[in-house]
């Protein structure tokens, strides 16, 4: 009896995630199966169940690997600046960025149904992204630059901005060839749209 051939993959888990993403650039996030990513993975169909339960753990994994890099991509962008406001700006651009720099992650984020039962992991991601956004808001409302009152209103408010930016940048409806143009508009949107308190 032959012996199984052994195993290649340094990274089962990476291998896989990174043929989902590629898949999904293709086909979107709801028209592809576990085994199409396998066999892209250059593994066995059922090499997959390692590591996912279903196609929908394996979207799930994906989003929250988009999640926490969205979270380090806003941190990222607001930096050590000084003035609060411009910190939250720098975040939003940062979520623009991120969208058009990672597009097939922030339409599994975004498109993809998910349940927050089944997939813990990719909740807390979530949440932890949300919850950086509110603490960008919270920092500028405390220092005055934004009106105070309903935190999570005011976020939901910078949320819903950039996020209708990013979707549409993703998508080709906006009239810019480059991410350097969508970020421009961007920057433009934020600075007309933020109840700014000089």
């Amino acid at each position: 009896m032959a012996r199984p051939k052994p195993y290649h993959h340094g990274n089962l888990r990476e291998a896989l995630l990174e043929a989902a993403i590629r898949l999904i650039a293709e086909v979107g996030p709801t028209a592809f199966t576990l085994r199409e990513v396998a066999r892209r993975a250059g593994v066995s169909h059922n090499a997959p169940y390692r590591h996912f339960r279903d196609r929908d753990d394996l979207m799930a994994a994906v989003a929250a690997e988009g999640f926490r890099e969205l979270t380090q991509a806003m941190m990222e962008g607001a930096g050590e600046r000084r003035d609060a406001l411009d910190r939250l700006k720098r975040a939003g651009l940062s979520y623009v960025s991120f969208a058009v720099r990672r597009p097939e992650h922030f339409t599994v984020m975004f498109d993809a149904p998910m349940s927050k039962q089944k997939h813990p992991d990719s909740a807390a991601a979530a949440e932890q992204a949300f919850d950086t956004l509110m603490s960008f808001v919270k920092g500028a409302q405390d220092a005055g630059r934004l009106p105070s009152g309903d935190l999570r209103q005011m976020a939901l408010l910078a949320w819903t901005m950039v996020h209708g930016i990013a979707k549409l940048a993703i998508t080709g409806r906006l009239p810019f060839s480059s991410s350097a143009g969508v970020l421009k508009f961007s920057e433009f949107v934020i600075d007309q749209s933020l109840p700014v308190r000089q």
